[in-house]
């Protein structure tokens, strides 16, 4: 039987807002509440992404005022600094959010352990100083392969270790226990010297989503589907150059926004490709453009090596709905895509990716899944399943014992 624990979660988004880091922590924190932990979540006030906020009306919550949350957790709001989609404005915004989490995070009830969820570094600072203020273990939780993935995005550059790696390796090395959500990143810091590591993917609630049917055998156009951030991450031009080699045998439906969409734009209006742009879309409306779709992108740029240690949270979505998936990743990703038996993995190259779409638009029979990609995510990144490993890991951590592994 588990120790009722009180949690303190410092996070830079949480709920209402829509992001990797609430969708994640808003389910979790609803699995700790379903056992009696009590869970104190300080945060700043909702505010990204601005298209959004009119959502956040009476939920937005005020700073430094107690709100109750939708699990029953007590959110604790920061004030924030507005900002646009210069990095540099960003990381001010995060610093004046992290200097006013200490504080806050004092005044709030004391907890068994504090846990931090980053890649916001400045957010990993307070974690690591209001824990040793409260004396109360420290969970980091490395959610992205930082800091490696800020020297292959040449956020960070030169043969000296930067500010941001410095205070990463610092807080690494002295937290109580590190989590990160592939095996990959964990076997790295494993091999940096960081021994107390444990992982616990991301995930979803597999009965929140539909099986969809398998999508009509005799459609003559192949009905392609990329929904998420278009970002630099993604490489998303190798799938629009693919498109325009394909041709009229396929359409592409690009959903979702990002730093480089108006790139991508201009490149499939150059190319006459195939190629359909939609805003973000919610709820129903995502699961019916899934149903619409024959097979689903996950893509990840391949030169980038932490990305061999990276997960798209968008995979998990999709093995759970049952569609094909045409997947460009490289090592654990593609382990999880094979295991499930989601569709083909495919190199981030144009001709290889459009040699694959010219092979499922003539043999369709291809598309039909089996149902083993949901049954992998129920026994593997059901939240449930995560929540459970995730809860003993806390406890045996604040009872003196040890499950990093």
């Amino acid at each position: 039987m588990r120790q009722k624990l009180r949690v303190t979660l410092l996070t830079h988004s949480y709920w209402p807002e829509s992001s990797p880091p609430q969708r994640r922590w808003s389910a979790l924190v609803g699995e700790f509440r379903k056992q009696s932990w009590e869970v104190n979540v300080v945060t700043p006030v909702a505010h990204s992404p601005a298209r959004n906020r009119k959502a956040f009306t009476g939920k937005a919550g005020k700073a430094f005022r107690p709100q109750a949350g939708p699990h029953g957790e007590t959110i604790y709001r920061v004030p924030y600094l507005p900002h646009g989609r210069r990095h540099l404005w960003r990381l001010v915004d995060q610093c004046f959010s992290a200097l006013w989490t200490v504080p806050v995070g004092m005044f709030t009830r004391r907890s068994d352990v504090v846990v931090v969820t980053v890649p916001s570094l400045p957010m990993l600072a307070a974690g690591y100083v209001l824990a040793r203020l409260r004396r109360v273990p420290l969970v980091l939780e490395m959610r992205d392969a930082w800091p490696d993935l800020a020297r292959d995005a040449r956020l960070v550059q030169g043969s000296v270790k930067s500010g941001f790696e410095i205070i990463a390796d610092f807080v690494q090395r002295r937290a109580d226990l590190v989590v990160t959500v592939t095996d990959g990143f964990a076997d790295v810091l494993r091999r940096r010297g960081i021994l107390n590591v444990a992982t616990v993917s991301n995930g979803l609630h597999v009965n929140s989503l539909p099986l969809l049917p398998a999508p009509p055998i005799g459609r003559e156009v192949l009905e392609v589907l990329y929904l998420g951030n278009h970002g630099e991450s993604q490489k998303l031009e190798t799938s629009i150059r693919a498109s325009a080699l394909v041709g009229n045998r396929m359409h592409l439906h690009m959903v979702g926004s990002g730093s480089r969409k108006p790139a991508l734009q201009k490149l499939a209006r150059e190319l006459a490709a195939p190629v359909t742009f939609h805003s973000s879309l919610h709820g129903q409306d995502v699961l019916d453009r899934y149903a619409s779709a024959d097979t689903c992108i996950v893509s990840l740029r391949d030169d980038w090596k932490s990305f061999e240690t990276t997960i798209p949270s968008k995979t998990y979505e999709v093995l759970a709905l049952g569609r094909h998936m045409t997947a460009m990743v490289l090592g654990e990703a593609a382990r999880v895509v094979a295991e499930a038996d989601a569709g083909d993995i495919v190199p981030n190259n144009p001709h290889a990716l459009a040699d694959l779409w010219l092979e499922l638009a003539e043999d369709r029979r291809r598309l039909i899944r089996t149902g083993t990609s949901r049954s992998w995510v129920q026994n593997h990144a059901d939240y449930g399943v995560l929540s459970r490993r995730y809860m003993d890991l806390i406890q045996d951590l604040v009872s003196g014992k040890s499950r990093a592994v």
